[in-house]
């Protein structure tokens, strides 16, 4: 009869799995940054050091090894987003903010340094779990901004200089990094009773309110919101800060992507593209592609029908001169779903009954799921390069606390392979059930990327970030890295006054 494992070792190896791969050429190891927010109200710092990347063949000797950064006691509730500030490789840190039901935006400074070229001679530190615990120095507490009166629902860093969020005050506010000065407040109406939805929990004089999401083009002029209670979208002019247009949702357009008689039919989410060419608005089981023109490009429906939790353009280098923006979707059970909505086949559109025909998009790459063993919903997720490599890291974090890296070759996904499995069908005014129909008849997407690690955080998540850490150590800066901040409205600049 075999002896039970101690429990210390058994939660150890629940909460730290090392992924081998075959044994190649090891290559200087790269470092990840994550941090994740959770319903407990912790935002979870982990790092994540893969090992035996080479230039010319990233699926040889990869080895993941996951130590605790940080850990905050944020929020006095759930936190709800996460944004970073847009990283360089001359800058020395980075900004996140973090947004929950509280109304308070927290502010840190986060290190880009690779904790080996800080913490080498750190001695380790206890821990209860057995998990590895490498506190960086350089991670610090700024300080909050309370200029909102509702849960904050959005954040975004567009440049290094500005910080838009969003609350169900129904407003976006623009705040200045420099100093933290709230420079404009863009304010949405708010919705009109129409008739309440079923499972409506807003009070008997109240109506569902608040910018939900937003999205800022790249050309920093033009932004897209979506509010609760809303079967539209707004366009808004940045430089004068005023409504420039609003977009209605089409019946027929929600009843094809699943938001029937007693949906609310708002959108959840929306993103642009790389180019500010398209967008894309996500509804609860659905997505619509749009052009610049505003009119539909195409609809995506995830096959079995799931709910929708997070999306993202990925920049996808298909070929040696052939660059790419695949829209990836992650869903409630566990698949990240790979869309081109460049490859059109116009021969299978059809003219239905009523209204114009909209083509089906339907992915060409399945990452995860049933069939590579995960089926907890994935809630947030990050795509991030890596260095002298055309090959992909997918970061997702689950409900259920787990994180996992993936890792997708550029050779899993050629220009042919993406334009055979584009847009093949179209819908009809009449419902979804043609497009139901439409998708099935297609032939399954293809399996792609494979998983190098999982950690188990211990925290339900629900939000994501991360990013490659390949900052330089500046030893002028070090040198000043322990003298104290000063506050400026509330908040704590760095010693360095730099004007982020």
């Amino acid at each position: 009869m075999k002896a039970s494992k101690p429990a210390d070792a058994v939660e150890a190896s629940k909460r730290k799995k090392i992924h081998h791969v075959e044994t190649g050429q090891i290559k200087e190891p790269i470092t990840i940054q994550i941090i994740i927010g959770t319903y407990e109200k912790v935002l979870y710092g982990l790092t994540a050091t893969i090992s035996g990347l080479c230039s010319k063949d990233t699926t040889k000797a990869l080895n993941v090894d996951f130590a605790d950064t940080f850990m905050f006691n944020a929020h006095g509730s759930a936190i709800r987003c996460l944004a970073i500030s847009p990283i360089t490789h001359s800058s020395e840190k980075v900004i996140l903010a973090s947004g929950g039901s509280d109304q308070i935006v927290n502010l840190y400074s986060i290190s880009t340094i690779p904790d080996s070229k800080l913490m080498d001679k750190a001695p380790p530190m206890p821990s209860l779990a057995g998990n590895k615990i490498k506190e960086n120095p350089r991670n610090r507490e700024l300080g909050s901004l309370q200029h909102h009166a509702g849960s904050i629902n959005a954040l975004q860093f567009p440049t290094r200089s500005k910080l838009l969020s969003a609350a169900e005050d129904n407003t976006v506010a623009v705040a200045r990094t420099r100093d933290w000065t709230v420079l404009s407040t863009i304010k949405a109406p708010i919705p009109k009773v129409h008739g309440r939805p079923s499972g409506d929990t807003a009070p008997s004089d109240g109506v569902p309110a608040g910018v939900t999401h937003f999205a800022v083009h790249p050309s920093m002029k033009l932004m897209l919101s979506l509010g609760k209670g809303e079967k539209c979208m707004r366009l808004w002019n940045l430089v004068t800060g005023k409504k420039a247009a609003v977009l209605n949702f089409d019946r027929g357009l929600l009843q094809s992507i699943g938001e029937g008689k007693y949906s609310r039919g708002e959108g959840r989410r929306v993103e642009w593209n790389r180019l500010g060419e398209e967008f894309a608005v996500a509804f609860e089981r659905g997505a619509v592609v749009y052009g610049i023109d505003s009119k539909p490009k195409c609809l995506i429906v995830p096959l079995p029908r799931t709910k929708i939790h997070q999306m993202h353009y990925v920049i996808l280098k298909a070929g040696e001169d052939e660059v790419l923006d695949v829209l990836a979707i992650s869903t409630e059970d566990g698949r990240i779903l790979l869309h081109s909505t460049k490859h059109a086949d116009t021969n299978n559109v059809t003219k239905p009954d009523t209204g114009p025909s909209i083509p089906l998009c339907k992915p060409f790459g399945v990452l995860g799921g049933p069939t590579a063993s995960v089926a907890g919903r994935v809630k947030d997720f990050e795509t991030l390069s890596i260095p002298h490599s055309t090959s992909l890291l997918f970061v997702t974090g689950s409900s259920d606390g787990a994180i996992r890296i993936w890792l997708i070759d550029a050779g899993e996904l050629t220009p042919e392979m993406i334009s055979l499995d584009g847009i093949v069908a179209s819908r009809n005014g009449n419902g979804h059930g043609q497009a139901d129909e439409a998708a099935a008849q297609t032939p399954k997407p293809r399996q792609v990327g494979h998983l190098l690690s999982t950690y188990e955080a211990g925290n339900r998540v629900t939000c994501l970030k991360a990013f490659v850490m390949n900052g330089r150590a500046n030893p002028e800066f070090m040198k000043n890295d322990g003298a104290p901040s000063r506050r400026t409205n509330g908040v704590h600049e760095d010693a360095d006054g730099e004007d982020r």
